[in-house]
């Protein structure tokens, strides 16, 4: 019983040892009424804008992913570089089997080489055929002519009697017997003569056609050595030695590096406030880029959305891949307004109560806060441009309305 009354006891002097010192203090009895120089920081009052915002965290991502796709089924033989990797313009990334390619590649230039010498052996029956059809049209013309020589002669003898009309018949039948034979000649031969031309088109139209296959090869194989296009670095490769690859299959993930954008996510209680078209602050080593809200996730993961930000200068020189960044997202703004730093108790618009240095004094003065910004706030009322307020290092005397400052 006694241990329990001494504690008691103990328990209630420290109370009011504890009462009295806190009195003590927001009394200020044991404060001076005077700051010394260099004891306490400063804030000058101008004009410039006041921005409120949320804080958000972001990553630097490329803006532009390029997707390298499998240029035919085939086998990845070697991959010579890996995610996180860098590449230039060019560069080899992996080598995809070739020896099909090869194969056909031999087979096409073979085949092709057999059509053109049928196209050549074509061209020089054609010449033949076509001196032979010359020759018997000229054959059949020599011939009606001299038949036309020899009506020409029967004529005359006719007119003496030294041959019989009968006779003179006969050879003009004969004559138009022949100018027959050789207008079906001249017809046969011009047929002759376009299938010669056809059976020449269509061997070319197969040379071209193995051609262009033979160049699509060609190309292919260049292809199955899996080249960046840009310079970048490799996101992902999808797939591994040995592995047999479909055409059209995506091979290579990677960014171009050229321009940037930031994935941000937001607390999900803020979700409301994050809007498309939005504008945001982006803070990379003490230096601010502009930028817009783009596309939204709609999904949480973590309790937080995600968001991309598109940048006003997205190629940026201090913009890095995979980089951390802080976001500011802006929700209300003033132009060039009274302002002055953004101090603790400063925490929603109001009355404030602060020491305004004069001279060789600090006055405390209450004023009017208005918008709450991440770095300042609106100055309503109570203060003027170019006045300087004690911002730190003067809690100890706000219970007095005046201080002096002492060097």
């Amino acid at each position: 019983m006694k241990i329990k009354k001494k504690l008691s006891l103990f328990i209630i002097i420290a109370l009011i040892v504890a009462i009295a010192v806190i009195v003590t203090y927001y009394s200020g009895i044991f404060v001076p009424n005077y700051l010394k120089q260099g004891n306490f920081e400063t804030s000058v009052i101008e004009r410039g804008n006041v921005v409120s915002a949320i804080n958000a965290s972001g990553v630097v991502e490329s803006e532009n992913e390029v997707l390298i796709l499998s240029p035919a089924t085939s086998i990845i033989k070697t991959i010579l570089k890996e995610p996180g990797s860098s590449v230039k313009a060019g560069e080899t990334i992996l080598i995809l089997d070739k020896e099909q390619v090869q194969s056909d590649i031999e087979r096409l230039s073979d085949e092709l080489e057999v059509k053109k010498n049928n196209l050549e052996k074509n061209r020089l029956n054609a010449q033949g055929t076509r001196l032979d059809l010359g020759y018997n049209e000229e054959v059949k013309k020599l011939k009606i002519s001299s038949l036309k020589s020899q009506l020409a002669d029967q004529k005359q003898l006719l007119e003496v009697g030294g041959i019989s009309p009968a006779r003179l018949e006969q050879t003009k039948q004969e004559i138009t017997l022949a100018e027959k034979d050789l207008q079906t000649l001249i017809e046969k031969n011009s047929i002759r003569l376009k299938q010669l031309a056809a059976d020449e088109k269509g061997l070319l139209l197969q040379i071209n056609m193995d051609e262009k296959v033979l160049k699509e090869k060609m190309e292919l194989l260049n292809k199955l050595t899996v080249r960046a296009p840009s310079s970048g670095i490799i996101l992902a490769i999808n797939g591994h030695e040995g592995e047999k690859v479909n055409s059209d299959r995506m091979l290579v993930r990677m960014s171009d590096l050229t321009t940037f954008k930031i994935i941000g996510s937001v607390e999900e209680q803020n979700a409301k406030q994050i809007k498309t078209g939005k504008q945001v602050l982006v803070t990379i080593d003490d230096e601010t880029l502009e930028g817009r809200i783009g596309n939204i996730t709609p999904l949480v993961e973590n309790s937080k959305i995600q968001f991309n930000v598109h940048l006003k200068n997205s190629n940026h020189p201090k913009l890095i891949a995979n980089q951390q960044v802080q976001i500011k997202i802006i929700n209300n703004s003033k132009q060039n307004v009274l302002r002055v730093k953004k101090l603790p108790e400063f925490e929603k618009s109001g009355s404030y109560k602060v020491f305004v240095i004069d001279g060789n004094e600090a006055i405390k003065k209450e004023i009017n806060i208005g918008l709450i910004g991440y770095d300042s706030c609106e100055v309503v009322s109570g203060l003027n441009e170019g006045e300087v307020i004690i911002s730190d290092g003067a809690n100890f005397y706000r219970h007095l309305n005046e201080i002096e400052i002492k060097n």
